[in-house]
């Protein structure tokens, strides 16, 4: 690995939360802080002299190159109680299962999937919508991150047998037609509402019905609709 400035540090975000918690928590911390969301941005910042402490990646849907795995330490924080839940949509799959609370688990990221040795696992809250869940998230990430530039821990091998997730499709956003009750489906409804996700939908009558902002009181579930034609969904991340 080459020498890096114990006071450089990178954050890499691909979501417009991302940048906030950046300026809000992130960049008046002690040290120099650069943001990119792109990895061109993220490419050129690394070419600059010397490498940075940590590059820090609250969501990154892109693919980290082998050779900044090799030579930077990349942190990224994935949402369960690793090695429980590797693998992607980790929100998804869990609220899925039923769970109600996770662990964020900063992690040092590996050539294999969220499989990298472990720096620090804080419990998450998976109530609320997946925005509201990923805001969440986020501001714990933030959290995470000044107490490691603080202590400088050495991250410790996972334990335990994997159990992997997979990457939700876009096709599963359709809402299934056997859920039992309206917990249920309102669980389903907003483990998919946020920025750049497929939502939750039905297609009935050469329409397509999209769902979000699902309350559940009283007895029935309330929540905005959006009627379109149907169009090819962009994949989930």
């Amino acid at each position: 690995m080459s020498s890096s400035d114990p006071n450089r540090y990178i954050v890499a975000g691909s979501r417009p939360w991302n940048r906030a918690v950046f300026e809000e928590q992130l960049q008046t911390l002690p040290g120099q802080w650069s943001f990119a969301s792109t990895v061109e941005e993220l490419s050129d910042q690394l070419q600059q002299s010397p490498a940075p402490r940590y590059i820090f990646f609250l969501h990154w849907s892109m693919r980290v190159p082998d050779e900044w795995l090799d030579t930077h330490e990349c942190v990224c924080f994935h949402m369960t109680d690793v090695p429980y839940g590797r693998g992607g949509s980790p929100l998804q799959n869990l609220i899925a299962r039923g769970h109600r609370e996770t662990k964020l688990t900063a992690l040092r990221m590996a050539h294999e999937m969220d499989a990298g040795p472990v720096y620090a696992k804080k419990p998450l809250s998976l109530e609320g919508s997946a925005e509201e869940i990923f805001l969440r998230a986020g501001r714990l990430s933030a959290d995470i991150i000044a107490e490691m530039v603080r202590t400088q821990p050495e991250p410790v091998p996972q334990s335990g047998e994997p159990t992997p997730f997979k990457r939700r499709r876009p096709e599963q956003s359709a809402i299934p037609a056997d859920l039992p009750d309206l917990g249920a489906l309102h669980d389903f409804i907003r483990m998919l509402d946020a920025e750049g996700y497929p939502h939750a939908f039905i297609e009935h009558g050469g329409f397509r019905l999209e769902f979000t902002r699902a309350s559940l009181y009283d007895g029935r579930l309330v929540a905005d609709v959006k009627v379109t034609r149907p169009t090819p969904t962009a994949p989930a991340t």
